[in-house]
């Protein structure tokens, strides 16, 4: 089926807008509601002309009144500098923009997608995480409008699926990078990069020791629209990331041969709550959906240093 009307929730996001075009390319028709409050149009520019594409200013924490088919809810900054910028405003988000959300999802009979994410799963004392580990989350700390937030969406999704039959969906986001990432989201591979391009130091938080996972944004898109296409028994939550782990210091490392220049490594004490470990068990993605990532660390910060590279000379010329 190809003349699905769809709805991408924070469509021009880092993930939101590789999200639309997949859709795009696949025939379909999207309505992109952002509030641009970390995404971006320029994520858009090479797609805003096409015809089946629509783009919306709006906030989801009010009410939206439209026809949709599908509605994948990307919405919510997802970036520590950003959500923690305005903490209230990040669990109105999450919170309130998944009740409209769901309410429009239930009114339109469409089926509904969360983009959740693996900090439901805190600084974890099980490792690696699997689906069914609740988590270690610090409910009053400086995160906790993020972790809690989405703890909060994936209680109303299902709450909604008992109470209403509703088709939802929940994927868990793991790490996920590769062109269109904000240089200023503050995020570990941005940050990497850039200060490598920039001849900055690279600032390793904590001792280098603790890990993360990395997804190419290209497999997480198709992990995300597997989901969407799975019968209505498949609901989730579904870890999506790649399973494969590095140390912060891997990472810089890598990070400095690939760029080449002389860039040093400094450390500084570990933020509140930041989880030592991070690494998804994927095998219920693996058996519901046939997915894995097939984009290896080194091949995605190729295109993500590539990208970098550009997006750079452009803001230096401005």
């Amino acid at each position: 089926m190809t003349d699905r009307r769809i709805l991408v929730t924070g469509g021009a996001g880092f993930i939101g807008s590789h999200l639309v075009r997949r859709l795009l390319a696949e025939g379909h028709e999207v309505l992109v509601v952002d509030n641009f409050y970390s995404g971006a149009r320029q994520n858009l520019a090479d797609v805003i002309h096409d015809p089946r594409l629509e783009i919306m200013r709006h906030d989801v924490t009010f009410p939206l009144y439209v026809e949709v088919d599908e509605i994948y809810h990307l919405a919510c900054p997802a970036s520590p500098v950003f959500y923690q910028r305005d903490p209230v405003q990040t669990t109105k988000t999450a919170v309130v923009g998944s009740i409209n959300m769901l309410g429009l999802a239930k009114r339109t009979k469409a089926r509904i997608l969360l983009s959740s994410t693996s900090e439901v799963y805190g600084d974890p004392q099980v490792h690696p995480q699997d689906e069914s580990y609740w988590g270690n989350v610090n409910p009053i700390g400086v995160r906790s409008c993020y972790d809690e937030g989405k703890r909060c969406a994936e209680t109303l999704f299902f709450d909604y699926r008992r109470q209403h039959d509703l088709p939802i969906k929940v994927a868990r986001i793991f790490n996920t990078y590769g062109p269109r990432m904000r240089p200023d989201d503050g995020r570990v591979v941005s940050n990497f990069i850039v200060a490598a391009l920039r001849g900055l130091p690279i600032t390793i938080f904590g001792d280098g020791t603790q890990t993360r996972s990395f997804c190419f944004v290209d497999d997480m898109v198709d992990g995300l629209m597997r989901l969407m296409n799975t019968g209505h028994e498949v609901t989730g939550p579904i870890n999506l990331g790649n399973p494969t782990e590095f140390t912060m210091s891997q990472l810089a490392e890598k990070v400095l041969r690939m760029v080449g220049g002389s860039s040093e490594l400094v450390f500084r004490p570990l933020p509140q709550d930041d989880p030592t470990q991070r690494q998804p068990v994927i095998e219920q993605a693996r058996n519901a959906l046939g997915w894995t990532p097939l984009v290896d660390l080194e091949e995605g910060l190729s295109r993500t240093i590539e990208y970098f590279q550009q997006h750079l000379k452009v803001l230096s010329a401005e």
